[in-house]
């Protein structure tokens, strides 16, 4: 008894600790069944047939994290995020060369801004976050993730094959390394300003990165939009913007975005992506939610044709509790000029489609 009675002190002041310092631990598993036809468990193009998977992050991607934050007095706060993808399907971290590949940086919030120092998303991430017709679901095979904030453009004959900013990766540029990020929001206004340290010896320019973003937010509507430069070791310039709005009428919300990118690739070489996306959400019965939306990609390569493709979601959301949803997921693609490609030397479908039945959880 004395012991039970020891081990809940122990307890009770562990958590009076834990509060007292402010750090929470949290997360998503993700986990669905998914159906394809044409289309790989990778979600890449494939000659015609079915194949079956079990994926994780479609509705929501799977992942684990600790944030914190202490009051300094006067309205100022130290604050922290560490945050790691998760492949919940195998239990493998999302990147095996970092345990926090999502976030890990320290801040300081105060009355005048945020500051914050680490690796982050871009400020395009930021500025997609509100407007994202499917509200930045399956992010791995969500085309203003993956185009428009540049988290994956490897496919096709269309690939940068190069890195850009402190990403750590060739063709994915999501999230930096070495970056200095300033939010202030006056009214319904934000703004936000980020510089990315390239690190690389005797030229300040390399591998950096520089941008801002502007948010207009009110209760009904709002508008979002980013523009950033991103350089290559060579000194290759990255451009890239985003600008979107967001609309609800009664309990109907519509979504809008349009974002462009122009990467040089090499003496006279270039790569040019445009992605133009627009949805719709509404209730569909207690808990229920349904989203669709569209997805129109159209790249431009020097000394290819030119291809792209058009995607279409359907998302049927169900909330069984407060942190618990059931979904189903459907998905088809439409893929323009060559960018379907080959397998073993046979053409793959030009057209791809999917079904998934899945489960999230938040902690």
């Amino acid at each position: 008894m004395r012991q039970s009675c020891m081990f809940t002190a122990l307890l009770v002041a562990s958590s009076a600790c834990t509060a007292q310092s402010g750090v929470d631990l949290y997360g998503i598993v993700d986990v669905g069944v998914r159906s394809l036809n044409g289309l790989s468990a990778g979600n890449t193009p494939l000659p015609s047939g079915t194949n079956q998977s079990l994926s994780s992050g479609v509705d929501n991607t799977s992942r684990w994290g600790i944030r914190g934050q202490e009051s300094l007095g006067g309205d100022w706060k130290a604050v922290f995020r560490l945050e790691g993808g998760i492949n919940a399907d195998t239990g493998t971290s999302a990147k095996s060369d970092r345990l926090f590949d999502r976030q890990a940086w320290v801040g300081l919030d105060s009355p005048y801004g945020a500051v914050a120092l680490g690796r982050q998303p871009t400020l395009l991430s930021d500025a997609l976050l509100p407007v994202d017709p499917i509200g930045k679901r399956f992010a791995s095979f969500n085309p203003n993730i993956n185009i428009a904030g540049l988290s994956n453009t490897k496919f096709g004959t269309h690939a940068f094959g190069t890195q850009y900013g402190p990403s750590g990766y060739a063709d994915n540029f999501y999230r930096l390394d070495n970056t200095l990020k300033y939010t202030a929001t006056v009214g319904p206004w934000q703004a936000r300003a980020a510089y990315s340290f390239g690190e690389v010896p005797g030229d300040t320019a390399a591998l950096s990165s520089h941008g801002v973003a502007l948010a207009y937010q009110q209760a009904a509507w709002s508008v979002s939009g980013a523009t950033m430069q991103f350089r290559s070791r060579d000194g290759l310039p990255l451009d890239a913007w985003t600008l979107g709005a967001a609309l609800k009428l009664d309990a109907w919300q519509f979504k809008a975005n349009l974002a462009r990118n122009h990467a040089d690739t090499g003496p006279e070489r270039s790569v040019q992506q445009r992605v133009l996306s627009a949805g719709v959400s509404h209730p569909a019965g207690p808990g229920v939610l349904v989203t669709a939306a569209w997805y129109g990609v159209r790249r431009a390569a020097t000394g290819f044709v030119d291809d792209g493709f058009d995607r279409e979601f359907l998302f049927i959301e169900k909330s069984l509790a407060p942190r618990t949803t059931a979904y189903v997921e459907a998905d088809y693609t439409t893929w323009r000029g060559d960018a379907a490609g080959l397998t073993a030397a046979r053409a793959n479908d030009r057209h791809g489609a999917a079904l998934t039945l899945g489960l999230m959880q938040k902690f």
